[in-house]
């Protein structure tokens, strides 16, 4: 039995895309190898420890929420909440993450939102925003079903004619 939602639970349609907690192994090779230069001369370089745990904190700060009452981009030092109503559109730049086109022609970065989070964005948002990935599977799975429709119909065809084939020979015999 799952827990009954309070205030402070989020939506079950709100999604929130984030960095990766993988990336935190990361951070910790990047301390052993600042370590290193840090023990053999710790004047000069132990300042240099602060950075792994910098990247850390970026790691859990950055994120997308998109949810039913519209998008929170929290970035390193901003936080930028859109309504569904203020947003005309999304562009994907060749390097970089998505950017939220709103009405008044200004654009607002969303942290980690790529290309291919566009069905997790659709479902999150209800339809609001599109999901290209399903109208290519709506458009796959009518192809599939037209050719297995026509390949029922010469598969039919062809087992007439391997029974004819087969009465045929009977008579032969």
């Amino acid at each position: 039995m799952p827990p009954t939602p309070s205030s402070h639970t989020p939506d079950s349609t709100t999604q929130v895309i984030q960095i990766s907690r993988l990336s935190f192994l990361a951070c910790a090779l990047l301390f052993l190898a600042l370590a290193s230069p840090a023990l053999a001369w710790p004047e000069a370089f132990a300042w240099t420890l602060i950075i792994p745990f910098l990247v850390a904190a970026w790691i859990v700060r950055v994120r997308t929420v998109v949810g039913p009452e519209g998008i929170v981009a929290r970035a390193t030092f901003s936080t930028t909440s859109l309504d569904w109503d203020s947003l005309d559109g999304l562009r994907f730049p060749k390097r970089g993450w998505a950017r939220a086109r709103l009405t008044d022609g200004s654009e607002v970065a969303l942290p980690v939102v790529t290309f291919g989070r566009l069905p997790q964005l659709s479902e999150a948002s209800g339809g609001r925003i599109p999901d290209p990935y399903a109208a290519a599977r709506r458009a796959e799975e009518e192809a599939h079903r037209a050719e297995a429709a026509s390949e029922a119909v010469s598969g039919a065809e062809t087992a007439d004619d391997a029974v004819t084939v087969e009465k045929k020979d009977d008579r032969s015999s």
